[in-house]
């Protein structure tokens, strides 16, 4: 699954800048910031001085993320104070995540990009670091942090099999810690946890058969488990929390005997649900509900359309967010953290435009003080607007999705980026995207598209995508791109196709199987081939493999097909010039999946731009190594566009 070393005298790894291209994109760059005001790439992937910010339990003090020495650390402040104090060190590694539990942080890190994050702590005035899951290969996952159990949390971690995770009772302080139950059964094993309010684990979760799911509860901590219903995995009822007033209820989301997921209750000792949907949306599935801890009451469901909606079940909680609205409606608005009391918010504010800032919001003061702008060194009036489109497909499906035109241009005969998304099984969102961002300030229009299988707009749209990696969901992107065309927005000499992990995979499939549409492509960490893809999933990913083999396909039993959609078996058909980009640490798609292609493709004698670093893995985390990946793009595309 993890690779550090290759051979560099076969293939390349890491690129050193100036490039040949590099140097086209900066006297582009010279040439048209006589224009338009051209920002640097370090202006859009710099990391934040200050981001995600998290309020302390009594709501006296901010913890966030910051740079030292080019990684994100955690600093913390007085809310009523200016100056800040670094609580950690780390020099390796971006601090992944953090959250307060007492007086101390609690964080997540990995190594080099392996997704096997380890747990550490640090009290609130940066002594007594120490790391709490000294495991190695093994991967942590946080279940409850306990809010009302003073030093303990609740984790999972594969520690006692690599491909199964069990829980865990952690005490922050001692180190100590017992497990809940256990995870033994490779064939039908447990994927899942949930506590009750008082933070007691009652609810999991089964893989029966490969493809199906029982929910599984019990009374108690030391009773056991107990089926309540069984589902096929393409019906999903995924739990939520306990009700506050019957402890044998659950708030759940589910598409059970229904296309698109409602939020309702059910109940565990029946397995049947409760009452009418709370709510349910015509066009999108409806997953997210809110609650307040204290009050013990539902607050609100959020959903996403073209954009992200909120719906109101409850008067306090309606009041405040029109409270932020009154003076903070310009952009979006999310509530980020808040302390014990909920009385003090921690407020992040967003557009497509920009990162927005954050906010501090004391309801009983009524005071709303903003702490600090994202990304000051950006002028949102120079970005571009992101607009929702839709278009539809030749067999008659509704493709939604996302045009950026660059600012202070012409709409008509652009040269476009095509920027499928990962996942694929995920869905593009409205707001902010630094990539995308960056390719329209150098005067590129971007088409992102949810292709069928993206999630949210309901189970027939996601199953028609079943065994369609190369076939119809590539017709969803190919289709996308005839419309810009049709519609005089695209050049259609002077469109490129760009994408990360599945989309990566979509970027070589546009390349080997429309070949005469692309002027060229970048493949960011992506599968090249879906025989070695299935063979190199890491270990965690094993039990959930028949499903796997019911979305991607079964490499005995659709040999032929997987054959015809694997784009390392096609490279004869692909013309145009290629750039491959991956991280030698990559769990989910081995760096197998490019050497392999960049190989095929250079006996061919293809020009392929070839970019490892041997200290990330899906994705380029590192500041350093983001500035020198979209420089070596921008000179890429320079070159070929």
């Amino acid at each position: 699954m993890r690779q550090t070393k290759k051979n560099k005298a076969s293939l390349p790894g890491d690129i050193k800048l100036p490039s040949p291209a590099y140097e086209i994109e900066q006297l582009i760059l010279h040439e048209e910031s006589t224009k338009h005001h051209i920002y640097k790439v370090e202006d859009f992937f710099r990391l934040p001085e200050k981001s995600r910010y998290q309020l302390s339990p009594d709501g006296n003090l901010f913890a966030y993320l910051g740079p030292y020495k080019r990684r994100l650390n955690i600093f913390i402040q007085k809310t009523t104070g200016k100056k800040a104090k670094r609580v950690t060190t780390v020099t390796d590694r971006d601090i992944a995540w953090f959250f307060w539990k007492d007086n101390k942080l609690i964080f997540g890190k990995d190594e080099g990009g392996n997704e096997d994050f380890h747990l550490f702590a640090v009290d609130a005035d940066g002594s007594n670091q120490r790391e709490l899951t000294p495991f190695n290969g093994v991967r942590i996952d946080l279940i409850d942090y306990l809010e009302d159990v003073e030093h303990e949390i609740i984790i999972s971690m594969n520690k006692n099999n690599p491909q199964l995770f069990e829980p865990y009772r952690l005490n922050i302080v001692t180190g100590e810690i017992h497990q809940l139950a256990e995870n033994t059964d490779s064939m039908e094993p447990l994927d899942g946890w949930m506590t009750d309010h008082e933070g007691r684990l009652r609810i999991a979760n089964k893989i029966v058969g490969g493809t199906n799911a029982t929910l599984l509860y019990r009374p108690t901590e030391d009773a056991p488990f107990q089926p309540v219903l069984t589902t096929d995995f393409r019906e999903s009822v995924t739990p939520l929390f306990f009700d506050f007033e019957n402890e044998h209820q659950i708030y759940i989301a589910s598409n059970r005997g229904r296309d698109r997921s409602v939020i309702t209750k059910l109940d565990l000792l029946t397995g049947k649900e409760v009452g009418e949907p709370l709510f349910e949306h015509a066009e999108v599935d409806v997953t997210q509900l809110g609650h307040s801890r204290k009050r013990r009451k539902l607050t609100s469901i959020s959903y996403t359309t073209d954009k992200r909606q909120l719906h109101f079940l409850d008067d306090e909680s309606k009041k405040t967010y029109q409270r932020l609205e009154k003076e903070l409606g310009g952009y979006e608005i999310a509530i980020t953290a808040m302390n014990k009391d909920e009385d003090k918010f921690m407020v992040r504010t967003y557009s497509d435009r920009s990162l927005g800032a954050y906010y501090f919001f004391d309801k009983k003061a009524d005071t709303l003080t903003k702490i600090v702008e994202v990304s000051p060194w950006l002028n949102e009036l120079d970005m571009s607007t992101m607009k929702p489109i839709s278009y539809k497909t030749s067999d008659g499906l509704t493709i939604h999705g996302y045009l950026t035109l660059p600012a202070g241009r012409p709409s008509n005969n652009l040269p476009v980026i095509i920027n499928p998304h990962g996942g694929p099984w995920v869905r593009d969102h409205w707001g902010f995207n630094p990539e995308i961002q960056l390719l329209a300030n150098r005067g590129y229009a971007v088409l992102q598209m949810n292709y069928r299988g993206s999630t949210g707009y309901g189970r027939k749209f996601w199953e028609c995508s079943f065994k369609e990696w190369g076939k119809k969901m590539q017709d969803d992107i190919t289709e996308g791109v005839q419309w810009l065309i049709a519609e005089g927005i695209a050049n259609p000499k002077r469109v490129a196709i760009y994408g990360g992990s599945y989309g990566g995979y979509a970027t070589l499939a546009g390349a080997a199987f429309t070949p005469d549409l692309y002027a060229c492509a970048i493949d960011y960490v992506g599968v090249s081939n879906l025989f070695t893809f299935m063979h190199t999933i890491p270990p965690y990913w094993k039990p959930y493999l028949e499903m796997m083999y019911a979305m991607v396909g079964n490499p005995e039993k659709d040999k032929d097909d997987m054959y015809a959609s694997s784009p390392v078996f096609h490279i004869d058909k692909i013309k145009c010039p290629l750039f491959v980009v991956q991280g030698a640490n990559d769990p989910r798609v081995n760096i197998d999946e490019s050497d392999q292609i960049v190989a095929a493709l250079r006996k061919q004698g293809v020009d392929v731009l070839y970019m490892v670093k041997y200290d990330e893995g899906h994705g380029f985390h590192n500041e350093e190594n983001r500035f020198e990946f979209y420089k070596a793009m921008l000179g890429f595309l320079a070159k070929y566009m």
